[in-house]
């Protein structure tokens, strides 16, 4: 309790609340906005939070994260286009309900299911806080180091049908990382006697390129849009009402984003995926999904907010990030010498409690917002898409170039962006090269830490916490291994049957 008290001193301050405001509402207008998205928002803004006390940036980051996904639901029940890729699956059941003059209802369902499922997020947090308090001392240097490998792991393995891909990304991710000086003996590593390449390529520099300047870049070639929503009549606080007539399916939901979040390289699509089908295969009209179910908006909106909050339980108690934004904020963590780990739940209790209440109050401003602004939001959707592009390009540049007044910096991102729109038009994933950056970085500094200790490979099972991580990594791919099996058998017997069925018909 002592803890929570002062964590709530420590928010109760105007420049952090302020933070959490412009945060917060920033972040749903730059969901609503089709084309840009949390990550490219918080690309550019990491530069201006490295001057900033870490709780004051980190809030900001966070309001941006935790309500991007609000703001993402309008397009994507108005006009059929997310406005954040994690709300693709709102359109599924939110258009229809707009095609058939519900747009209010299936928005007022969405802002109830999104603040549902990021306020349960946040609860199971504060409940959990003194467990992972606990069972924080007992993390070490080899722990950490598998549990990141256990991370990237399942960042590969999370791409179904892009397994190699994104493992050759990831390895990419580790590689550039290895570039520079190393940090032990300090000798130099892959540059070529270019001095340049000798402090490295900054990760910043690396996100801005791949998400910011590559977006900027698809949305100055591509055909200028500016779509036009009809503008929504009647108040949406009805939503609340009607949700808690699905409770059922909003609990089960929400604890579903809970368990996905907790799970490095898992996240918001794979909670969303078990949520429908669960809500589908329980529905007494399963039918009306895809067709403008209130249940299917409910399930995919209440877990893909729940995520946000539990998605921060490995970054703050094993310093490890389980997708893009996460580490993004990882950095803002090092730049101010507060360390996320193990020691941080020890010693800075305070600090990750302030963080908790911060979105638990996020999620209450950006609700409030929306029910008083939707028609207002309506009106930054129509903006321009070639605008946009352009807005976005001379802010990423103007945020590498801030961080070392450097133009190779500009050069090294522009490359990045450059590369960032080939992956995207040949639809891979860009997400496994920032987290082999950053959990590559964490793999070699914990295993050499741990190397002093470790005699054979025996010695990393022989306490439970590590025992338990090599268990969980040779579960994991046994299990993929055994998935890929079965899916290939069943391609097998899919082409006998068309064989058949072709020789049946020339017969």
């Amino acid at each position: 309790m002592g803890n929570l008290l002062s964590g709530i001193h420590m928010l109760l301050n105007f420049e952090v609340m302020a933070a959490l405001f412009l945060g917060s509402i920033g972040g749903v207008l730059i969901g609503a906005i089709p084309g840009v998205g949390a990550a490219v928002a918080i690309a550019i803004l990491l530069p201006a939070t490295f001057s900033l006390e870490p709780l004051v940036g980190l809030t900001i980051l966070l309001g941006i994260y935790g309500s991007s996904m609000y703001g993402g639901s309008l397009p994507a029940i108005l006009i059929n286009t997310p406005g954040t890729a994690v709300n693709a699956l709102t359109t599924y059941d939110g258009y229809p309900m707009t095609k058939r003059n519900e747009g209010r209802r299936a928005l007022a369902l969405a802002y109830s299911a999104s603040f549902f499922g990021g306020v349960f997020a946040i609860s199971c947090l504060i409940v959990l806080s003194p467990l992972l308090a606990l069972i924080a001392p007992h993390f070490g240097s080899r722990e950490i180091f598998l549990a990141a490998l256990l991370g990237i792991i399942l960042v590969v393995l999370a791409h179904r049908g892009q397994v190699f891909a994104a493992g050759m990304l990831a390895s990419f991710g580790i590689f550039i990382n290895t570039i520079g000086l190393e940090p032990v003996k300090y000798t130099k590593r892959f540059t070529f006697d270019q001095t340049w390449l000798a402090s490295g390529i900054n990760l910043i520099v690396v996100v801005l390129g791949l998400f910011a300047l590559s977006q900027a870049f698809l949305l100055l070639v591509e055909k200028d849009k500016s779509p036009k929503p009809q503008p929504i009549s009647g108040g949406l606080l009805s939503g609340m009402k009607e949700l808690f007539g699905h409770k059922r399916v909003a609990t089960v939901s929400a604890s579903f984003g809970v368990m996905m979040g907790m799970i490095p390289g898992v996240g918001e699509f794979t909670a969303q995926f078990l949520s429908y089908t669960y809500a589908r295969k329980t529905s007494a009209k399963p039918d009306e999904f895809g067709k403008g179910s209130p249940e299917g908006l409910i399930a995919s909106e209440a877990s893909n907010n729940a995520v946000p909050g539990a998605a921060m339980i490995p970054l703050l108690a094993l310093g490890i990030p389980g997708e893009a934004l996460t580490a993004m904020m990882l950095s803002v963590f090092y730049v101010h010498n507060v360390i996320p780990g193990p020691q941080l739940f020890q010693n800075k209790m305070d600090f990750v409690m302030a963080l908790y209440m911060a979105m638990l109050i996020l999620n209450v401003i950006v609700l409030v917002f929306l029910i008083f602004s939707t028609n207002l939001i309506t009106k930054i959707i129509q903006v321009p898409t070639r605008f946009l592009g352009v807005v976005i390009l001379v802010l990423a540049f103007v945020g590498v170039y801030s961080l070392r007044n450097s133009i190779t910096d500009c050069a090294i991102a522009a490359g990045f962006g450059v590369f960032g729109v080939i992956l995207k038009r040949l639809n891979l994933p860009i997400v496994p090269i920032i987290l082999g950056m950053v959990l590559g970085g964490i793999m070699e500094v914990k295993l050499r830490s741990s190397m002093a200790r470790v005699k054979s490979p025996l010695d990393f099972v022989d306490r439970p916490i590590a025992a338990v991580f090599v268990i969980l990594i040779v579960l994991v791919i046994v299990m993929h291994i055994r998935m890929m099996i079965i899916e290939h058998k069943t391609r097998l017997k899919e082409n006998e049957t068309d064989h058949d069925l072709h020789d049946s018909q020339l017969r």
